[in-house]
Parts: C-alpha cells; sequence; structure tokens
C-alpha cells in the first residue's frame, strides 16, 4: 500500500515537473524586451509568438570577409553565446573574440503575410565606421513549409554609412507560413461523409449480426432480408410513381370489356313440337 502510494506521489511530481518545464519553454519569446510603444506592443508580441517553436534552437552561419573569417550565431528571445549575456546574435573572429552585434532586451519586430522581420540593438559599438553607433541585427525570417528552421546565413553588412547601419541575416521556417485553406469542395466533403457513414453502417451491422444475432454466411450483411427485396421494391416504387392507368377500372382488349356477359334469355320452343 505505501510503495503503491509512493509510486503514486513520484509519478504526479514527475508530471508536475514535465508541464512547468513546457510552459517556461511556452514563454522563451517573452524574453524579448520591445522598444515600440504601447500601441505596437500587441503586434509585435504576435509576430513573436509566432517564433515560439523555434526558440530553443541556435543557428550559426559562416562569413568571409578578405583575409578575415567570421562566424554569426542567431537565437529567438535567448543567449546565442554563453559567453555573451543578452546577445542575440554574436559574431565569433578566427580569434575566439566575441562581439555582441544585438540585444534581444532591445528588439523590435515586424510581422508580414508570410515573414517575419527581427531586429536586435544595442550592439557593440563600432570602433571607426557608422560614427561609432552601437551595432544592430536585422533577421529576415521567410516562410518555408518544408522545413521547421533552415538557410540561416550572412546577406551583408552595412557599415559605410555615417549612421544607422545594420547586418542583415535570413533564414527560411515553416513557422511563420500562413495557414493553409481548405481545398476540398462542398461535393467531395459530401462524398466522405457519405462513405463514412457507409463504412460505420457495414462494419457495425456486421459485427451485430455475427456476435450478436449469431447470424452465418450472407446473412451477417445487416438488414439482408431488406436488401434482399430492394428490387421488387424498386419496381413497386416506380409502378407506383410512374403508371399513369387507373387501376379501379376493369382491363379491356380492343374495346371489348373483359367482364362476363350477362345471362341471355332462355328460348322456349315447345310450340315447335307437334300437339
Amino acid at each position: 500500500m505505501i510503495r503503491s502510494l509512493l509510486l503514486a506521489g513520484c509519478s504526479a511530481l514527475t508530471l508536475l515537473l514535465v508541464l512547468a518545464g513546457q510552459g517556461q519553454a511556452d514563454d522563451i519569446t517573452k524574453n524579448c524586451r520591445l522598444t515600440a510603444g504601447e500601441s505596437q506592443t500587441a503586434s509585435e508580441r504576435k509576430a513573436l509568438s509566432l517564433l515560439e517553436p523555434i526558440a530553443d534552437m541556435t543557428f550559426s552561419a559562416p562569413s568571409q570577409q578578405g583575409t578575415d573569417s567570421y562566424t554569426y550565431y542567431f537565437r529567438v528571445c535567448g543567449d546565442a553565446r554563453n559567453s555573451s549575456r543578452g546577445g542575440g546574435v554574436v559574431q565569433v573572429d578566427k580569434d575566439g573574440k566575441n562581439t555582441v552585434i544585438g540585444q534581444y532586451s532591445s528588439t523590435q519586430a515586424f510581422r508580414g503575410t508570410d515573414w517575419v522581420m527581427l531586429v536586435y540593438q544595442n550592439g557593440t559599438r563600432y570602433s571607426g565606421h557608422c560614427g561609432k553607433e552601437p551595432r544592430r541585427a536585422m533577421v529576415m525570417i521567410s516562410c518555408d513549409r518544408k522545413s521547421r528552421a533552415s538557410g540561416f546565413s550572412v546577406v551583408q553588412e552595412e557599415r559605410d554609412k555615417d549612421s544607422d547601419c545594420f547586418y542583415l541575416f535570413e533564414l527560411d521556417s515553416s513557422t511563420v507560413c500562413p495557414p493553409l485553406e481548405s481545398q476540398l469542395s462542398a461535393g467531395s466533403i459530401l462524398l466522405i461523409v457519405f462513405f463514412s457513414c457507409l463504412s460505420v453502417y457495414l462494419v457495425g451491422g456486421f459485427l451485430y449480426q455475427r456476435l450478436v444475432v449469431g447470424a452465418k454466411g450472407a446473412e451477417q450483411f445487416p438488414n439482408y432480408t431488406f436488401w434482399q427485396e430492394i428490387g421488387n421494391l424498386t419496381a413497386d416504387g416506380c409502378d407506383f410513381v410512374c403508371r399513369s392507368r387507373n387501376r379501379e377500372a376493369p382491363p379491356t382488349y380492343r374495346g371489348v370489356a373483359s367482364e362476363p356477359l350477362g345471362e341471355e334469355p332462355e328460348e322456349r320452343d315447345d310450340h315447335l313440337l307437334p300437339m
């Protein structure tokens, strides 16, 4: 008894921990702090909620710029590298130096029909470009129904301006795809319903006739007697609906009534006998 109670308690505790873990995983995108006003926060949160299924994934992409080589890491509303706290997009050079391109504590999110643009701001400042402003990462996430998330790559780095420089990345994901509309017509739906009901009727009737009634052979078919008489019943129905002849009138042949003629009066020939 005690052992059973302990096992039940452990199972319940395990279930609660699993549910708690799922609840935390479902709130990953809330780690992003939006910089927009209250009027835009709701729409941006909806855009971020689309990315929840890939928020537990870290993406990387190599890049070659002249003699320098870099690797970029990206994560949705989380640390792309453990060594760079708060960095949603991080650049790592060939010597292992980390540079934060954008922080998820300063996020903007824009949503289109089949895409989401994620902007991380307040990265590490440029040392000699773009007026020494903070770096900024822009990640374009486009619809691709064939993959949960793939194709993370560096598109370009715009740093030849005095301000508003940015790093542009792209990623393909099915999470931002619009829902597919049903391609079934009303007739197709009716046919599916009809054949589904027919299958239930046949299988259920067969099992009932065999297991409950105890029928054998062809009699296992549901309503076997009715289907045997379906031809005669159909013929009677057609006769009733389609025939226009008056059934109460006696049948005639070439205008001569088929009723027996009345008895003719008996002829008396007694007067012909000799007296």
